[in-house]
């Protein structure tokens, strides 16, 4: 039995090992229960510190991936709900040393951890630091929504050397040139938008999903992971249909916000999760027909 610090799992001293082939065991134990993979997404820090690492620790439960953002001050593919949260978290005081504190601390948990981080704040603290870092954490890679694979030769460098995966975000505009060289260079999965646009739609997912899902799926092996714009269980469950990975961030924050006037905020995080993870089982049908 692990032990635990006022409720929270210690993490194991010292680096975590081999976090990266961890993450893909993970969604291989998904496929092998005839599912898709669960990723729930955070900003680390929120709603405060102490709080976060209650509530990812109950999302570590039920969930096989956990997402944790990188607050920044301009993030360009989030909507107002994960912006709020954001902005909660970097009023609470985050520091990077709270990103990095809380994968450590889910290093014995069940799920795995991506980061998702936007350039400019890892820029600022520097590629190989910021790789080196996440890699000692327990992280098993990173996911870059704002950067072209045209200029991420930096950063891959760097993520290498630390063993890093790195997911990147496709739009369905890509040429198959383009797809082919970030094939390429990613590691992981490929994380496909399920809505054109920013995060936090409540609209229905693009009728073209499936087609590009299906895209991916011919120019690469990784597998796929859909979000943003999933905002309900039988969005989610439509997703899994498809993808490898069902990705859900604001309308968990919804849930956890909805929480707060009764202080149940984990609770509702790990139920509403655990409502999600139990509609991505597949139906027994190939995929490809899908």
């Amino acid at each position: 039995m692990n032990a635990t610090w006022r409720g929270i799992r210690q993490p194991p001293a010292g680096p975590v090992p081999d976090a990266p082939a961890r993450f893909d065991q993970v969604l291989a134990h998904a496929r092998a229960d005839n599912r898709a993979a669960l990723a729930t997404y955070l900003p680390a820090g929120y709603p405060t510190q102490a709080q976060s690492l209650r509530i990812l620790h109950r999302l570590s439960e039920v969930t096989d991936v956990i997402e944790l953002g990188w607050p920044y001050t301009e993030p360009s593919l989030d909507g107002p709900v994960i912006q709020k949260a954001a902005a909660q978290s970097l009023a609470a005081g985050f520091r990077v040393r709270h990103l990095l504190e809380s994968i450590h601390s889910l290093a014995a948990s069940p799920a795995s951890v991506l980061v998702m981080a936007y350039y400019p704040p890892l820029f600022k603290y520097g590629l190989d630091r910021a790789a080196h870092d996440l890699a000692q954490a327990g992280a098993a890679g990173v996911i870059l929504p704002d950067l072209p694979i045209e200029e991420a030769d930096g950063w891959l460098t760097a993520a290498q050397r630390a063993g890093l995966h790195t997911a990147f975000v496709v739009a369905p505009s890509t040429s198959d040139a383009r797809l082919a060289r970030i094939c390429r260079a990613a590691g992981g999965m490929l994380y496909a938008p399920a809505v054109p646009g920013i995060t936090g739609s409540t609209g229905p997912l693009h009728p073209t999903l499936p087609a590009f899902v299906h895209r991916l799926r011919t120019a690469t092996d990784l597998p796929i992971g859909v979000g943003i714009g999933i905002s309900t269980i039988a969005q989610a469950q439509a997703v899994s249909r498809i993808a490898d990975v069902t990705i859900v961030g604001s309308a968990l924050i919804r849930a956890i916000d909805a929480a707060q006037a009764t202080g149940q905020q984990e609770g509702a995080a790990a139920g509403f999760a655990r409502a999600l993870t139990d509609g991505l089982r597949r139906p027994s049908t190939p995929r490809a027909a899908a």
